[in-house]
């Protein structure tokens, strides 16, 4: 069976698109009566391309029987520079001075902040000035540092500017809505203060104008996801239209022909595939770049902080299958991560090459009960890797300590382990034990004057290369989910992507690596195999 796709096929194939009433074929001869400063056509005629013919059809052509337009919202993610502003603001225009207008209607472009939601509109204006006859039916208000609004006398329609206000907002009723540029918005307040306008009156449109973002715990990716459910059939709603060109992670991003197809422009000129190369070349030498690429070029929604912690593609590199029997004699470094109630534990010991390498292997506490639920909450196959042997099902709700400290125990009577480090926050009482018996512990806080230099211990040896690991999913998952965020003095924090994730596995990891790279010992003068014994002079 083929893998489903958000891609919009429909818009390339040349299939029939309904529009019963001729509303389809008013909207594109209305776009194409007017003139943009930028189009190299002849009189400056705005230039409605071929992809971009076929969407305004499909968002005005298909119709219910009274007449009302079917689509109510639009999702449009498409990558930079595909001249996505334009057609948005001749989508606008439509709405206020064209025949989708209505009379004494609100056309709204909205976006997160004042110069966002300004450069939409300037784009109207332009066009609009553009002619004499559209000049002398409006009046644009534009002054610096005041409300921007394009009004049409005749009808009482106005075209204004809005962005992060949303209480102010409570007041409209617009019949039209550009959102533009949803991802980098912060707050759902005017999100919600313009929903709550629409439903006031019929025949409404949102468009949602956007390229992809990054992170899941905000209200783009919330619409983001619910689109695509949309596109690959898993919802049924036919007044939600998603127009969605994204790459998939998985795709060869340096393809150029994967850079055609999702940017539909290309075909025509826009955006500059020189430039696209440039930007290409620098970015497979720069991760940040890389992922900078991906997201603005390619579309691709991004789990990773505006700076990513680590390069997968390079993490991946450092699978290199090793067995633990040639660990035994070298210096090995053990990382703890405690769970909280319900939560997963993490055991990941790291032994230090005298090439300065680093391997790394990982154990995982997952507690047993309601194990499919938490499969399904955290979208993970927690029963498929406790059958692979990956993770260690614990009996009841919470991890028992003692599960973990037999794993600890394990590790320091078969490897060469000079340090077992610990957040003692959550593991006091399993320190003391583990003391007690002999086993070399440390106290490592979780505190960022502690794991900052951790975490960038580890940063470096993944993105330098020097990481070498089994290729254990579940730790790969882990450190695919960190959310990398840096202070001004460069010191690092770890967060998880969504409130779902697990990063469990990387946190241990940072401490054991950290411990590694730095290659100190706790080991007493008592059980130190290296030691001649307690010497008094």
């Amino acid at each position: 069976m083929a893998k489903k796709s958000t891609y919009p096929e429909w818009i390339f194939d040349n299939s029939p698109i309904d529009d019963p009433f001729g509303y389809g074929e008013r909207a594109v001869r209305f776009l194409r009566a007017l003139r943009h400063p930028n189009s190299a056509a002849p009189k400056q005629a705005f230039q409605l391309h071929p992809f971009q013919e076929r969407m305004v059809r499909r968002i005005y052509g298909p119709r219910h029987p009274d007449g009302r337009r079917i689509v109510e919202t639009v999702f449009w993610m498409i990558p930079r520079g595909n001249r996505k502003t334009s057609l948005a603001a001749a989508l606008a225009l439509l709405h206020t001075i064209g025949p989708e207008h209505v009379p004494a209607g609100q056309v709204i472009f909205a976006a997160s902040d004042r110069e966002q939601a300004g450069i939409g509109f300037k784009e109207a204006a332009n066009i609009v000035r553009m002619d004499q006859r559209l000049i002398n039916a409006t009046r644009i208000y534009d002054a610096h540092n005041s409300a921007k609004k394009i009004a049409y006398k005749a009808k009482g329609v106005e075209l204004q500017a809005i962005s992060s206000d949303g209480a102010a907002q409570h007041g409209k009723t617009p019949a039209f809505v550009l959102v533009d540029e949803i991802h980098v918005w912060k707050s759902r307040e005017l999100w919600e203060a313009l929903k709550s306008g629409m439903v006031k009156t019929s025949g409404t449109l949102m468009v949602i104008a956007t390229t992809a973002g990054r992170g899941s715990e905000n209200l783009g990716f919330a619409e983001y996801d619910y689109a695509r459910r949309v596109a690959l059939g898993e919802i049924v709603n036919p007044a939600y239209l998603p127009i969605i060109f994204e790459a998939s992670s998985e795709d060869d991003w340096q393809d150029e022909a994967l850079w055609h197809r999702i940017n539909p422009g290309l075909a025509h000129g826009f955006p500059n595939l020189n430039g696209l190369r440039s930007a290409a070349k620098e970015a497979s030498e720069r991760p940040a770049e890389r992922f900078a690429f991906q997201q603005f070029n390619l579309n691709i929604w991004q789990a990773h902080s505006r700076d990513p912690l680590f390069d997968m593609s390079t993490y991946d590199l450092g699978k290199v299958p090793f067995d633990l029997s040639d660990m035994e004699e070298l210096p090995c470094y053990i990382g703890v991560d405690m769970a909280m109630n319900g939560d997963l534990a993490a055991v990941v010991a790291a032994w230090r090459h005298d090439d300065g390498r680093v391997s790394v292997q990982p154990w995982f506490f997952v507690p047993g009960e309601d194990l499919a639920a938490r499969a399904e909450r955290d979208g993970v196959p927690y029963q498929q890797w406790q059958a692979d042997g990956l993770i260690t099902v614990i009996d009841g709700p919470v991890i028992e300590p003692t599960a973990v400290e037999v794993q600890i125990k394990e590790l320091c009577a078969r490897f060469h382990v000079h340090e077992v480090a610990f957040d003692p926050h959550l593991a006091r009482m399993t320190m003391q034990r583990l003391h007690d018996d002999g086993i070399p512990v440390v106290e490592m806080r979780q505190g960022p004057l502690t794991m900052g230099p951790a975490i960038g211990d580890l940063e470096r040896v993944v993105n330098g290369r020097n990481i070498r690991h089994n290729g254990h999913p579940v730790l790969r998952h882990h450190f695919d989910s960190v959310v990398a965020s840096r202070n001004d003095t460069g010191l690092v924090r770890m967060h998880k992507g969504k409130k779902t994730d697990r990063i469990d596995g990387a946190v241990a990891a940072a401490m054991a690596v950290s411990r590694a790279v730095a290659g100190q010992s706790n080991l007493s003068a008592y059980n130190d195999p290296d030691s001649d014994g307690l010497f008094f002079i």
